[in-house]
């Protein structure tokens, strides 16, 4: 596994091992104890799995304090993805990373809580999951 920093603080993607042979490829999505030693230490505890099409565009969304960090990777497709720092106390606050993540090279963003998120789909459909470290509260849902 490999990890890639960006220009915001706590916001990182992950290059996990992937397994090719013959019959396809089998890639490790996540392991507490590795992942725990380049930091991203959340407890997940809920999985989230969405599908979209060609040129859907979700988010920019949050939830407000004390938010959800998310690990996001595409099962199927390619997407666009973007996080917004919108962490007042942030020197990055307003600044944003976008990386392209598809089922190839199999590439994660981890997102701390305090950023917004959102992705477009660049494929034909894209399936994202998304590890989440606290449960969804629709009454902290905003948006951008």
């Amino acid at each position: 596994m490999r990890v890639i920093p960006t220009s915001l603080d706590g916001l990182v993607v992950v290059e996990p091992g992937v397994h090719r042979d013959g019959r396809g490829f089998f890639v490790e999505a996540f392991h507490t104890d590795r992942y725990a030693t380049v930091g991203i230490e959340s407890t997940f505890v809920q999985d989230n799995h969405s599908r979209s099409t060609r040129s859907v565009i979700r988010g920019l969304h949050f939830q407000a304090a004390p938010g959800q960090p998310k690990l996001i990777r595409v099962a199927r497709g390619r997407i666009f993805d973007v996080a917004v720092d919108i962490r007042l106390d942030s020197p990055t606050f307003g600044q944003h990373e976008a990386v392209i993540l598809d089922d190839v090279d199999h590439r994660q963003l981890f997102i701390p809580a305090g950023f917004a998120h959102g992705f477009a789909t660049v494929s034909e459909e894209a399936d994202v999951t998304y590890n989440v470290g606290a449960y969804y509260d629709e009454s902290l849902e905003r948006g951008l």
